[in-house]
């Protein structure tokens, strides 16, 4: 009883769509529900049932002449970037200082330097996101004394922190977010009133900056959920008073700022990379394919010298060798010869494309150079954004999937183990961008298929073909109760109805799925549709990540032999599997990203995503720039 439960429940994070709909499973009826005098519902029990066709002709037409539901997926917002507030400097004073006699009143060359500068806290005009303005504010109100400034001016602790702000561009952010007007070295000694004023209002300014610098650098400048429906993060909070207090007993401000962002191998990457790329003076030689190109073996085109120019001038210098003779012979042919075709299919195998020799998209963007240097700064800037959702560090132990990659790693002791090819989400139905920790393995699992799929996919056929559902094999509920596909009336609600695949060879999910239960129903797991893995461009499936080694994959979750795996399988018996201990995956979306060298590699921006990144950061600028 304890496993038809825990089957149950495992059925229920099975499903993977459009939406995060929720179906209730259908269970098979077994020999031992027999036993216990379960019974499939029979006609007479289905008359109190909803769904169920007991519906007048007259009424079934009326139903038919409707237009088909649909449902739809997440949608994409107009990101609304936060505005900023005013610092309220006016209630920082105190009653002690504000009704003592200011050394103000003195002479200047009697005034203590900054004995009284807080009655100038006042006058200080600065805004900031609301959680900076109230570190702020809370931090000046309960101390007296200030961070930046002292009797004599900056101290090294602010000329520290102006650095790291100015720098913030090595490390993907916009050093204009954090701009302050620095007081001059030289000024007017008998106006000791007006130099002070001008402290202070550097102390706030500097505060507020310093502060906008850790919240961005810590969690980023843009809130993910507010980019689109596929977007799920719990956004990271920052203790921003505390960082103030430790920055002003700190003895390197520098260390203690360039410490805050994230720590892992793969942000050290992408910040060296960065740099390279700020550093490079011209464009890198570019040859033209024309747009449109598909070169099969045996074909005339001319556009065939220039993927031989390309590869010249793209393939490694052990592929230059090895087919030195080629390259030389066959210049300016336009004739795609068998020679020609292995040249290609080793450029095509040395870039990780399928070594079929056909010159198509995925070739020609490598061949080309791919993105320009300006792109590249994009995509590697909007890389380290987004990398501020994630924990700094990543994990010893972790799963990592990025959608536009196609490609899934496992990662044990900190470094990966191995990679495999993956399927995701079409841009119909795209896979959603979190974080989550795996949990189970099931075997010989049952699809539960999503409302998605039930409205947009089956409900055209059913209502042609009532029996439909019945002769694949599937099994139907209504209400929680078993019945035929064809006694379902399909032109009312299928709000209570649920739908499932048993267990076979033709399963949706093939022979397992690995499950970390999340709102979205996604999951990975293996297909029969075996041929997907090999094209270039994989965003095919319904939102769930496909696996082309799922064997290999959930014994290393297990911690098992994949023999261990194949004999569970072999057994033929839907099974749950807990893993050993749960492990973080990373269901990312990343168009730069290092390889396992620390390579960064570029990738095509399959959702548009990119795009929305960039009209986040713009609408955060705007902002910004118009309250600053």
């Amino acid at each position: 009883m304890k496993i038809m439960k825990t089957a149950a429940i495992v059925t229920l994070l099975a499903s993977c769509a459009l939406t995060s709909l929720q179906v209730k499973p259908v269970e098979a009826l077994t020999l031992m529900d027999m036993i216990r005098g379960k019974k499939r519902v029979v006609q007479d029990d289905m008359q109190s049932l909803p769904g169920v066709d007991m519906v007048a002709p007259e009424v079934k037409k009326q139903q038919a002449s409707a237009p088909l539901p649909r449902v739809t997926g997440p949608r994409y917002y107009t990101y609304k970037a936060e505005t900023l507030r005013k610092i309220a400097t006016a209630k920082l004073l105190d009653p002690v200082v504000t009704g003592s006699i200011g050394s103000a009143d003195l002479p200047p060359m009697l005034r203590a330097p900054l004995s009284d500068g807080r009655q100038f806290l006042p006058a200080a005009n600065a805004v900031a996101p609301g959680d900076v303005a109230k570190a702020v504010e809370d931090y000046y109100g309960a101390h007296q004394s200030f961070v930046w400034i002292d009797g004599h001016g900056l101290t090294a602790g602010a000329r520290a922190a102006l650095k790291v702000l100015g720098d913030a561009g090595k490390v993907g952010l916009d050093p204009q977010d954090y701009a302050v007007s620095v007081p001059s070295d030289s000024f007017d000694r008998g106006d000791m009133i007006a130099r002070e004023k001008e402290l202070v209002q550097f102390e706030i300014s500097l505060s507020a900056a310093t502060l906008t610098y850790v919240a961005d650098t810590v969690r980023g400048r843009i809130d993910p959920n507010k980019i689109s429906g596929y977007h799920d993060f719990k956004r990271k909070t920052v203790d921003l008073k505390d960082t103030l207090e430790r920055m002003a007993k700190s003895s390197d401000v520098a260390a203690l700022l360039d410490g805050l962002k994230p720590a892992g191998t793969h942000f050290a990457a992408l910040q060296r990379e960065l740099q390279t790329l700020q550093a490079e003076t011209a464009e890198s030689p570019r040859i033209v394919i024309a747009p449109g190109t598909l070169l099969k073996p045996g074909i005339s085109n001319p556009e065939l010298a220039n993927v031989v120019a390309a590869i010249r001038l793209k393939g490694s210098d052990a592929l230059k060798a090895e087919h030195a003779a080629v390259l030389q012979a066959y210049q300016n042919t336009p004739d795609y010869t068998p020679e020609l075709v292995t040249l290609v299919e080793a450029f095509q195998t040395e870039h990780g494309l399928k070594p079929d020799g056909i010159v198509g998209k995925a070739s020609i963007r490598i061949l080309t150079g791919g993105d320009t240097t300006a792109d590249k700064i994009n995509k590697v800037q909007i890389a380290m954004e987004q990398a501020r959702w994630l924990p700094g560090e990543l994990g010893s132990r972790y799963v990592f999937i990025n959608q536009p990659s196609f490609m899934a790693s496992y990662h044990q002791g900190g470094a990966e183990e191995f990679s495999m090819r993956v399927v995701v989400g079409s841009k119909a139905n795209q896979t959603y961008f979190f974080q989550d920790e795996i949990q189970t393995v099931e075997f010989n699992p049952y699809w539960g298929v999503p409302q998605s799929i039930i409205i947009n996919e089956m409900l055209p056929k059913l209502r042609n073909d009532p029996n439909y559902l019945d002769r694949l094999g599937y099994q139907v509920e209504v209400g929680g109760r078993a019945v035929p596909s064809s006694s379902v009336n399909w032109y009312g609600s299928t709000a209570s109805v649920a739908v499932r695949q048993p267990p076979s060879s033709d399963n949706a999910l093939g022979e397992l799925k690995i499950l970390f239960p999340n709102s979205h129903a996604i999951y990975m797991h293996d297909t029969p549709s075996k041929s997907f893995f090999k094209r270039d461009q994989r965003a095919l499936s319904h939102g769930c990540v496909r696996l082309v080694d799922p064997r290999r994959m959930a014994a290393a979750v297990l911690g098992i032999s994949v023999e261990d795996v194949g004999r569970q399988i072999a057994g033929g018996r839907n099974k749950g599997v807990s893993v050993p201990e749960k492990i973080p995956v990373y269901i990312a979306y990343f168009t730069a990203w290092p390889n396992k060298d620390g390579v960064i590699e570029y990738f095509d921006d399959v959702y548009d995503r990119d795009m929305y990144m960039n009209r986040a950061l713009d609408a955060t600028r705007t902002a910004r720039r118009a309250e600053g």
